[in-house]
């Protein structure tokens, strides 16, 4: 419902009360830190808009007329709405900025937010942080559907109906155990061969996937899998049994590369570095406890 262009705004309405109430215009004046004439041209330019005179005024002060008694009543019932209104809406932010959803796709969860989280705690050390993992599918989802108020992605482009920024960037691998036959290939495998070999790989839907997909598209495409599992660990752990080649993250490997239990197979034909996303819906800029996350992630990629 459109307001009628004679309701006064709320702030005419509140001098109008405190003149009432202090019984002259000048005290009213500042009490709202204005002039006395400001005040007077505030309160004529009211009745000129309602239509009506508001006040008598005297050489003692000014006191309501009867009409004015009557809109100094209504409008006690439109500040004390307003001032409830803005009551709740500070309590909306209160509750908005004192919590986080975050959803993450499991490279970034893992190997990457637990770092910013710290910092964010004492940044914002009052703020009740909720992480889930997903895939960058289901994280994309999640968002657009108000399920997160920041979500992490891994793939080659900002999914969409969303925005997004680079955060981090990351490099897969193809590792496999150290009595695999490729261990031992010093110069790594072709592109072909390692798209015609059934790979230890994540689920479709899933940011290493996409990228691994995308790489191999112009050899042949991927080969059917041998496994597809749904997390990093399982992954690192089928590798180091010996179940096959996998393609993982190289953040998620290093300790295990280090240690002799996993060993690095080049693929010098492909570029496998992909970038990893700060996701958030298109059109709406991420506010409070998401808006210093996202400037953590930031800071931490220009210091790196």
């Amino acid at each position: 419902m459109a307001v009628s262009h004679r309701v006064p705004d709320l702030g005419a309405l509140e001098l109008l009360l405190a003149v009432v109430r202090l019984g002259s215009v000048g005290r009213a004046a500042a009490e709202f830190g204005v002039t006395q004439p400001a005040a007077s041209a505030r309160i004529r330019s009211m009745e000129r808009q309602i239509g009506v005179a508001l006040l008598e005024r005297s050489p003692r002060g000014s006191r309501p007329t009867e009409e004015g008694a009557l809109v100094a009543e209504w409008a006690r019932q439109v500040v004390a709405a307003a001032e409830a209104l803005d009551a709740g809406l500070d309590a909306l932010r209160e509750r908005r900025d004192g919590r986080l959803r975050v959803v993450a796709s499991l490279t970034v969860a893992e190997y990457l937010m637990p770092g910013w989280l710290v910092t964010l705690r004492t940044v914002r050390p009052g703020v009740a942080v909720t992480l889930r993992t997903a895939n960058s599918t289901v994280v994309a989802e999640q968002v657009r559907g108000g399920g997160a108020d920041l979500g992490f992605v891994e793939g080659a482009r900002t999914p969409a109906g969303l925005h997004g920024t680079v955060v981090a960037t990351d490099r897969l691998v193809v590792v496999v155990g150290p009595r695999h036959p490729w261990a031992r290939r010093r110069s790594g495998v072709p592109a072909a061969e390692l798209a015609r070999t059934p790979l230890v790989l994540r689920e479709e839907g899933s940011g290493t996937r996409e990228v691994l997909d995308r790489a191999l598209a112009a050899h042949g495409g991927t080969a059917p899998p041998m496994l597809q599992l749904a997390s990093t660990t399982a992954l690192k752990a089928a590798a180091v049994s010996g179940a096959g080649p996998v393609v993982v993250s190289d953040l998620a490997v290093a300790d295990e590369v280090a240690a002799g239990r996993l060993v690095c197979v080049p693929v010098p034909e492909l570029d496998l570095s992909r970038p990893l996303r700060a996701v958030w819906p298109a059109g709406r800029r991420p506010a409070g406890p998401a808006r210093e996350l996202l400037g953590l992630t930031r800071a931490s990629r220009a210091g790196g």
